[in-house]
């Protein structure tokens, strides 16, 4: 069966992007532009395969779709900046395979200006057509929520270099979400998934910094948020961790604009200190014990970056393990979706019995609540139990 669709990138974006397009019944060729293809389990594969997805490591299979979308990821450079390197080999790849008519779509994070700027001049040179003339080039920006149960799809923007490749493009999404959201154009696009992704950022830093203040005060921060998030208008609930992680990369427009982002730049201050904040009060938890940090055991409970994955891109666990390590901290950990771990080019200890292990410990430090965990029996067999997430009952453990 010849395929309508390429998604080009299998990782965090592309991956769910191809699972809801065969289950809208769309044939799809998915070609991975890195090692991410990993992450496709064989259940995975054999499910959507029986729906019409087949992976192709042959890039002539991509002139042969109506609709290609480039999902490579853009991971946060030596600076700071995204780097952009695997968006430009799909751009370069797609380009000599390219065929009039074709519906070309971007949605890696990028910041506003790169799809036409850079994306279009790519596209252009190498298959010798021309934008909004021959091909259809439009922006989307990724909506996912990775771990989430709710598979509803969420809404999709669409902004196109011409009105035509607006509609394109949101013909395509149309097959994919009950509701397209038309932006004017595609700098607009690009820029919704920069606000979206500083939104997160942003505000997670505000209560990351209330949690500190509030712990110095004596006050449940955990108390206000319930209590604040009962207001029906004017306020969104975000909760404080121990660092941000994921594959959203906030970014300051500093260098692309005449002024960065000034809140946007403090936000990422704030947020980069958490896991030393989090070490912090672990030593302090402990010394209030009667234990120092050195030769103190610390078990870690969940080292990626969100609950029920295992993905642990920008996981704050590996700074904290850093951290604990200099201290001269004995440090374990036990995670059911990472079954090896290295910190620092040496392996760290897996726990093989949880509850044993949390026992065992000084301290035990929850950084995800996976639903695997029995907190309220955690928190009965740890000797000092320290909740970054805010997940265990009320007074059983120390909380961030």
């Amino acid at each position: 069966m010849p395929a309508d669709l390429a998604v080009i990138g299998l990782g965090p974006y592309g991956l769910p992007l191809a699972q809801a397009a065969v289950a809208a019944g769309i044939p799809t060729i998915g070609y991975a532009t890195g090692p991410e293809a990993g992450s496709l389990s064989p259940a995975e594969l054999r499910r959507m395969r029986s729906t019409g997805f087949r992976l192709s490591t042959d890039p002539a299979q991509l002139g042969r779709v109506r609709t290609a979308v480039i999902c490579a990821p853009t991971p946060r450079g030596a600076a700071g900046e995204l780097d952009l390197g695997q968006v430009e080999a799909a751009a370069r790849t797609l380009a000599e395979r390219l065929r009039p008519h074709t519906t070309v779509i971007l949605e890696s994070p990028v910041l506003p200006g790169t799809t036409e700027d850079l994306l279009r001049p790519i596209l252009e040179r190498g298959s010798g057509l021309r934008a909004g003339r021959d091909f259809h080039l439009a922006y989307s920006p990724s909506r996912t929520d990775p771990g989430s149960r709710d598979h509803t799809p969420a809404p999709r923007v669409i902004g196109g270099l011409t009105p035509a490749c607006t509609e394109s493009a949101a013909a395509f999404y149309g097959r994919l979400t009950d509701k397209v959201v038309r932006a004017r154009g595609l700098r607009e696009a690009e820029a919704v998934r920069l606000l979206e992704t500083n939104f997160r950022h942003v505000n997670i830093a505000l209560v990351n910094e209330m949690a500190v203040v509030c712990h110095e005060l004596g006050v449940d921060l955990w108390d206000v948020i319930r209590c604040a998030e009962t207001k029906p208008f004017g306020f969104q609930a975000f909760r404080p961790g121990p660092g941000v992680g994921g594959h959203g990369v906030p970014q300051d427009l500093t260098g692309h604009a005449s002024r960065g982002l000034r809140m946007v730049e403090l936000a990422q201050q704030v947020n980069e200190r958490m896991p030393h904040y989090v070490v912090q009060r672990a030593a302090a938890l402990l010394n209030d014990h009667g234990k120092s940090a050195r030769g103190a055991r610390v078990l870690l409970l969940g080292v990626t970056y969100k609950a029920d994955l295992a993905d642990q891109q920008g996981a704050p666990a590996h700074e904290i393990a850093v951290r604990l390590m200099e201290l001269g901290a004995s440090v374990s950990y036990h995670d059911p979706h990472i079954p090896a771990w290295s910190v620092l080019d040496r392996p760290v200890p897996r726990a093989d019995s949880l509850y044993e292990a949390a026992a065992a410990a000084d301290l035990t430090l929850l950084l995800q609540p996976h639903r695997t965990y029995d907190l309220q029996g955690l928190s009965v067999k740890a000797q000092l139990l320290l909740d970054t997430r805010g997940a265990t009952p009320t007074g059983a453990a120390h909380r961030l």
